[in-house]
């Protein structure tokens, strides 16, 4: 049997969120130390294998290790994990050559991106409000691109770092595709299989990047690389347990709670300060991350709503 449904509880979800936050933050951050030498298919290896076994043990104290794994969808499952995992390796690649708050700050056009694909390929109807978050989200991306493309024109820059924007970019694209493929998935698969199966499907098509260039790491590179995949394995398990807690409009602007770890490690760990230009971005892609939440809030709500209208009483 499955097990019954949590009592929704604000706090804890906040708390599972922030927790979240956390350990990707730190995931992300050990990549960046990794990724000096380590190439990104081997990275992406290491954070999808060394996750599974956090995974599984979360699965197992959820009463889910016979019936959870089940799928009915293994189509789905892949071209999920295949989105994901070149998302995964772009995001891997940008923070090689990007300061990460800046890589961070690209990837939050991921819910602007959002709106537009579930229009496209979910059918989903985007009225005037969210194409207007959607257009000030895209702004804001193009503020914190904008002086990394200019490497291709005028030759003063580094064109690696317009590499890296692109692949962040890339990543956020590659993301919201990904979050389209699991709102398809949740249709008819249990989460545990979800989280599970992609993290297979992540450990075994990045072995596929084996002959381009994988190294041994040394003792260092082994530690952070098992504490990338631990890192990103608990993340998701909070991840998970924070949705579980209450609705994802309570618990997604929290999200933006990242931009401040970001901020913080580049400066502290990684001797990177933000341009104001960056900062500016930032601050309109935020605004309209919020305003999107909040809008699809306000629908969820008017929608528990009208069913509550429409259900016959007594």
């Amino acid at each position: 049997m499955a097990p019954p449904a949590p009592k929704p509880n604000t706090l804890l979800a906040i708390m599972s969120k922030l927790g979240a936050v956390a350990f990707f933050m730190g995931m992300a951050t050990l990549i960046k130390i990794a990724s000096v030498r380590i190439p990104p298919g081997e990275t992406v290896f290491f954070r999808s294998f060394f996750g599974l076994p956090i995974i599984l043990v979360w699965i197992a104290t959820r009463g889910e290790l016979r019936t959870g794994l089940k799928t009915d969808n293994p189509l789905g499952h892949f071209w999920r994990g295949l989105v994901g995992v070149t998302a995964m390796a772009m995001g891997f690649a940008a923070l090689g050559l990007l300061p990460l708050s800046e890589v961070k700050a690209i990837q939050y056009a991921q819910p602007v991106l959002v709106v537009i694909f579930a229009a496209m390929f979910l059918g989903e109807q985007v009225r005037a409000f969210r194409l207007t978050a959607v257009a000030l989200g895209m702004i804001g991306v193009l503020i914190i691109m904008s002086p990394r493309l200019t490497a291709f024109a005028d030759g003063s820059a580094n064109p690696y770092l317009a590499l890296g924007a692109v692949l962040a970019f890339g990543s956020a694209i590659g993301a919201a595709l990904a979050h389209v493929f699991v709102r398809k998935l949740t249709m008819s698969e249990p989460t545990s299989a979800i989280v599970f199966w992609f993290s297979v499907t992540a450990s075994t098509l990045s072995l596929l990047t084996l002959p381009f260039g994988w190294v041994w790491p040394t003792a260092t590179e082994w530690a952070v690389l098992v504490g990338a995949g631990l890192c990103g394995g608990i993340g998701q398990i909070f991840l998970t347990s924070s949705y579980r807690y209450a609705d994802a409009s309570v618990v997604a602007p929290f999200e933006y709670f990242s931009i401040l770890l970001a901020l913080g490690i580049g400066y502290f760990v990684f001797e990177e300060v933000p341009t104001v230009v960056m900062l500016g971005g930032i601050a309109l892609i935020v605004c309209a991350g919020i305003l999107i939440i909040w809008r699809e809030g306000k629908l969820g709500k008017d929608r528990k709503q009208a069913r509550k209208v429409m259900t016959p009483q007594g």
